[in-house]
């Protein structure tokens, strides 16, 4: 029986203890174990692995005796309730003693959980489970996660009040991070609101989530957008003071007015371009960005990065110019830049 979505979505949740046997594969090996570890636990329990209701095998335990699957499967443990046999990155070549298992399984026998990297249609391994009502086949894609599965994990997280607005940034971040960095991130959100019951805000989204720029760069870089010309000189004997290098502070340059030009260009509108941003922009710095890009425009934008590339190409090459007087020069003509 194969499983996708919304419906694969809830059977991981709550699966049925009646089935003999569970796949879930996938190339994202994250992915599965997530999912691996939220399916067992529903299975077993908390306390199922503390109290010997777990069995683990390796794929190359089961090549070596293939007869050690059965045996799991009919194995009595020391404390009563429901079992699990887990068989980690199996393969095709496993399908014969895994068929083999399952045809002899019966109620009370453990389940079966196995987890394998990406499969084809035509998988061997795949067609042990997907045909039978007694098994269940699952495959995990490299999706976007959905609006369930992201309100599952904020869920879980004992988030239950959040904003609209934060809402969005969440999905932002759900789709740009990998499944465990997310839930990560989720989980130290959850610790930072634990105990304050007003909903989730754009503001803690942005101030908990993964740093993607330097934030002592971001002053200069405002600075140079907002054409706030004054401010750039003492930013920049700060920085210079921090031990940032011109050729750093260049790049950090070239990726912001990037995703300024990336706003601004896109068809649907400067806020549909920074949604789609990767690392994403969070909170009041994506809506500063944003007012950043309307007021510069497509074109001018262009010309700003055409300044910053020559800018890192003399930084690169030969010459004998001081290399933060040049990024200094760069980064005051871009704050006089003014339509």
């Amino acid at each position: 029986m194969i499983l996708k979505g919304a419906e694969a979505a809830r059977y991981f949740a709550k699966p049925d203890p009646s089935k003999a046997g569970l796949l879930i594969f996938g190339a994202d090996t994250m992915r599965v174990a997530l999912r691996r570890q939220e399916v067992i636990a529903a299975l077993i329990g908390p306390e199922g692995e503390a109290e010997m209701r777990l069995t683990r095998m390796g794929a190359g335990d089961l090549r070596r005796d293939p007869a050690m699957l059965l045996d799991a499967l009919k194995a009595q443990g020391f404390f009563p309730g429901p079992r699990v046999a887990f068989l980690e990155e199996a393969g095709d070549a496993h399908a014969p003693a895994i068929a083999a298992a399952l045809k002899d399984w019966r109620a009370g026998d453990a389940q079966l959980v196995v987890t394998a990297g990406n499969l084809t249609a035509k998988s061997a391994l795949r067609k042990v489970f997907e045909p039978s009502p007694q098994s269940v086949c699952i495959g995990l894609y490299d999706d976007p996660p959905s609006r369930e599965d992201i309100e599952d994990t904020l869920r879980r997280a004992g988030l239950r009040a959040v904003d609209p607005a934060a809402m969005n940034d969440l999905t932002v971040l759900a789709r740009a991070l990998d499944p465990g960095d997310f839930r990560q991130t989720v989980e130290k959100i959850g610790l930072y609101k634990h105990g304050d019951t007003t909903p989730l805000t754009p503001a803690e989204v942005a101030q908990m989530a993964p740093a993607t720029i330097e934030a002592d760069l971001d002053d200069i870089l405002h600075a140079a957008a907002e054409h706030r010309a004054a401010e750039i000189s003492p930013l920049l004997r700060r920085l210079e003071g921090q031990g940032v290098q011109p050729v750093a502070l260049c790049i950090a340059a070239l990726r912001h007015f990037r995703t300024l030009h990336v706003a601004a260009s896109h068809p649907a509108g400067a806020s549909e371009g920074m949604a789609r941003m990767k690392p994403p922009v969070f909170g009041p710095r994506r809506d500063r960005m944003l007012r950043q890009a309307s007021g510069w425009g497509m074109h001018r934008l262009e010309q700003a990065l055409a300044l910053l590339v020559d800018t890192d190409l003399t930084l690169r090459s030969a010459s004998r110019a001081p290399h933060m007087a040049v990024m200094e020069r760069a980064l005051i003509r871009l704050s006089m830049m003014k339509r």
